[in-house]
């Protein structure tokens, strides 16, 4: 009686799964007729309901990234490494005299490459180009103007734009305050919506989220006879100066409900 228990089971699993005649004849053979009673169920997917949730807050970076660097040409690639590496090296010691961490300061290029001369259908090398950068990043903004003068008292001749941006620390806690008023008003937003069509929600089935904002970034173009005129930290010519404002950090969600 075990083993026909068993095989009613397994032959209910074999039916509900669509490949179960030729189990039945096989059963049939050996065991009789079996008293089967197989209840089969039908799921349907439940409709959902869909609701948007925004948050905005107004925020001010608390880092900036500047590009300092040198672009040099010289008649071989020997010189213009040289050259190249004294102005970066300046930089370097530069901005550890004025508190940078070390961490803070990385290259971000480096770059060798030659220049020809095509006059009279030749291909004649006539010197090297060496692109040599620094990307320095900046957490106390009183010195963000202080970093790119003196850079370029120390012959800099390449500044970037200057790009404001959170650091990872207050980028968690604005995200993580930023989902909960997203969530809080996507669920208000859902309750209401569903009170006034009469629609009954259930579980929330799925959440996907977003976010949408805009650094400002200042550009900076610092001519040839500026910089050659400028002493250390801006003296001798017009010193920079630069804000870092404020933008609006936005963050979306979405959430699906299932109705009833």
């Amino acid at each position: 009686m075990q083993l026909k228990s068993l095989l009613i089971k397994l032959l209910t699993v074999v039916l509900l799964s669509g490949a179960g005649v030729l189990t039945v004849v096989i059963v049939m053979k050996f065991f009789g007729p079996l008293p089967l009673s197989i209840n089969s169920t039908v799921s349907q997917k439940a409709s959902l309901f869909y609701s948007e949730g925004k948050s905005e807050m107004e925020v001010v970076p608390d880092e900036a990234k500047v590009s300092l660097g040198i672009n040099i040409q010289k008649d071989t690639v020997g010189v213009a490494q040289d050259e190249a590496n004294k102005v970066i090296n300046a930089i370097t010691a530069k901005l550890a005299e004025l508190g940078i961490d070390k961490e803070d300061v990385k290259t971000s290029n480096y770059s060798i490459y030659p220049n020809y001369d095509y006059t009279n259908g030749t291909n004649r090398i006539i010197g090297y180009n060496i692109n040599s950068n620094l990307e320095v990043t900046i957490s106390d903004f009183d010195k963000l103007n202080s970093v790119i003068d003196l850079a370029t008292a120390e012959g800099a001749n390449q500044v970037g734009g200057v790009q404001f941006t959170l650091s990872k620390e207050k980028e968690a806690e604005l995200k993580q305050q930023a989902r909960q008023e997203a969530i809080k008003d996507a669920q208000e937003s859902a309750q209401e919506l569903a009170r006034l069509s009469g629609i009954r929600l259930g579980r929330v089935v799925d959440v996907s989220e977003s976010r949408m904002d805009t650094w400002p970034v200042s550009p900076m173009y610092r001519s040839a006879e500026v910089m050659m005129n400028k002493d250390a930290y801006g003296s001798g010519g017009e010193s920079t100066s630069i804000e870092p404002g404020s933008t609006t950090y936005s963050y979306v969600v979405n959430l699906s409900y299932e109705t009833f």
